[in-house]
């Protein structure tokens, strides 16, 4: 029996729980946007997502601090959970804040760009609820297209659980996610 895509199950979920999506994306460059979009009818629970790319974008457009930005960085769980957020407030239109989920991304997706502190392949994931919030950190291995699709694979994970009530501890590593996509 064929897995039902991630994607393709966040649609109902969301429905049921009466709640719209948004996303913030940075080093996924809206692969996740792009994956949501490819399910028919996803206008109906999906309200849209911002890339991004730039810190000055994140800053102007999301309401990322500047002081997070220069005292954590842009990947950084401070950073991704002011960007989750943003992306609530930026995309809900006419929906009440409290119905809107928003989750956020920025990492290192390689080849450059990292350093001994936050190696290539480091990413950090951001959920904002109505009433509570959470950050998860990665440490992929791939190469750039690898570590976008296991973060976006993480995202989509992530927003699944937490709609079916079984959202991981901050400390869920990804070994599964990896395990299937880089095998």
């Amino acid at each position: 029996m064929t897995a039902i895509p991630l994607e393709n199950q966040i649609g109902e979920l969301l429905h049921s729980k009466l709640l719209k999506l948004t996303f913030a994306e940075s080093c996924t460059g809206g692969l996740v946007g792009h994956r949501i979009t490819n399910v028919p009818g996803s206008s109906e629970y999906y309200l849209g997502s911002i890339t991004t790319y730039t810190n000055q974008v994140k800053e102007h457009l999301l309401g990322v601090s500047i002081q997070t930005l220069r005292n954590h960085g842009a990947v950084s769980r401070e950073c991704v959970l002011e960007m989750a957020r943003g992306v609530r407030r930026v995309l809900r239109g006419d929906f009440p804040v409290d119905q809107v989920l928003g989750v956020s991304i920025s990492g290192i997706a390689g080849p450059g760009g990292g350093s001994p502190d936050k190696p290539v392949g480091t990413v950090w994931i951001g959920m904002s609820t109505s009433n509570e919030e959470w950050a998860w950190q990665f440490h992929w291995q791939g190469d750039r297209i690898q570590n976008k699709e296991l973060s976006a694979q993480a995202a989509l994970q992530l927003v699944v659980w937490y709609l079916q009530g079984n959202i991981p501890a901050e400390d869920w590593s990804g070994d599964d996610i990896k395990t299937k996509h880089l095998s």
